[in-house]
């Protein structure tokens, strides 16, 4: 559907390889349908679900746009039938199906927010895929709370520094892996008690002496392979593991007798195909709970850098790079 037949750029994946794939072409602006918006994009967040779907790993859900991109911060230029909660010229940011690597993406109107008061559109760009996700699975799956001890893996990556200054916020002891001293540097910054430079030190081990051999309650992890026993490993009696994707391959040959010894629950997701209405009951929840923690300047989005929309294939080099401190972002206005 589309705005008057008016066009607009995208980068669009012309076939599935290398970050040279992606390609400025021109398509039909988008139109809002029932419960939808559609946002004049301003920034828009670069993430590892796009560098997947680039490399043909992770296709869109059914429906969805084919142009990666899975959040947006921006104006909004349309409102679908039903639509209450948004109106033509509000400053929203949103967590997109698709679409989010052009200068109009449509979006659940559900799963859109009012940028938080303080923070910039190129900030406000790398809200949403990150904290949707760490919200969903480290509180609501998980069960975090305050006083346990919790590790995430990765902890300068955009989930990592998301997940660090969210488990603070509410109280947890966090414990963070990262993988030079100036990304410690940076994750001590944000709040993190304990860092590990995973080059030099064996997380697990590091972490059972901190603890007195107890381990850490809760653990986000993005590594996968041989990871997920040596997560087992630092987890406590009774401790719970979040799997959001394996970087490192699938674990093999997998010792269950320590899962079952300690009572573990280890669990996974994906956030992308769940529908919009589980988004956007995520999404008054970040707006009651997470909103004021930005507004009191309590916690920040972390920019590493930013590029224009047609240097997309540098910013997914940039991320597979993984060089980078926090987000990524793509600014089109």
């Amino acid at each position: 559907m589309s705005e008057n037949g008016a066009l607009m750029r995208v980068v669009a994946i012309s076939e599935a390889g290398a970050p040279e794939v992606l390609k400025v072409e021109e398509r039909v602006r988008p139109t809002a349908g029932a419960g939808e918006i559609v946002i004049e994009v301003h920034a828009a967040g670069v993430n590892r679900p796009d560098v997947m779907q680039r490399k043909g790993l992770y296709p869109a859900p059914k429906d969805a746009s084919d142009l990666p991109g899975l959040e947006v911060a921006g104006v909004v230029a349309a409102v679908g039938a039903g639509v209450s909660e948004h109106k033509v010229g509000d400053e929203v940011l949103a967590l997109a199906p698709g679409g989010g690597y052009a200068e109009y993406c449509v979006v659940p109107a559900s799963n859109a927010l009012p940028i938080p008061k303080g923070l910039s559109m190129i900030e406000a760009a790398g809200v949403a895929e990150t904290f949707f996700t760490v919200w969903s699975n480290v509180f609501d799956r998980l069960g975090l709370k305050a006083g346990e001890k919790f590790l995430v893996h990765g902890g300068s990556s955009g989930i990592g520094t998301t997940a660090i200054q969210l488990a603070k916020a509410f109280g947890a002891e966090v414990f963070t892996t990262v993988g030079s001293d100036d990304k410690a540097t940076a994750v001590r910054d944000l709040g993190a008690d304990h860092v590990i430079n995973y080059r030099t030190a064996v997380f697990e081990d590091v972490i059972l002496e901190v603890t007195g051999g107890k381990g850490v309650d809760v653990i986000l992890d993005m590594v996968g392979g041989d990871y997920v026993e040596r997560n087992w490993k630092a987890a406590a009696m009774d401790g719970r593991i979040g799997q959001l994707a394996t970087l490192n391959g699938i674990a093999q040959n997998v010792n269950f007798a320590r899962l079952m010894m300690k009572r573990l629950t280890h669990t996974g997701s994906t956030l992308r195909p769940r529908s919009a209405e589980f988004k956007g009951e995520i999404a008054k929840s970040l707006q009651e709970k997470v909103w004021p923690l930005f507004e009191q300047g309590r916690i920040k989005v972390l920019v590493d850098q930013v590029f224009p929309l047609e240097e997309a294939a540098a910013a997914h080099t940039l991320m597979e790079s993984s060089n980078h401190v926090g987000k990524i972002i793509l600014k089109l206005r």
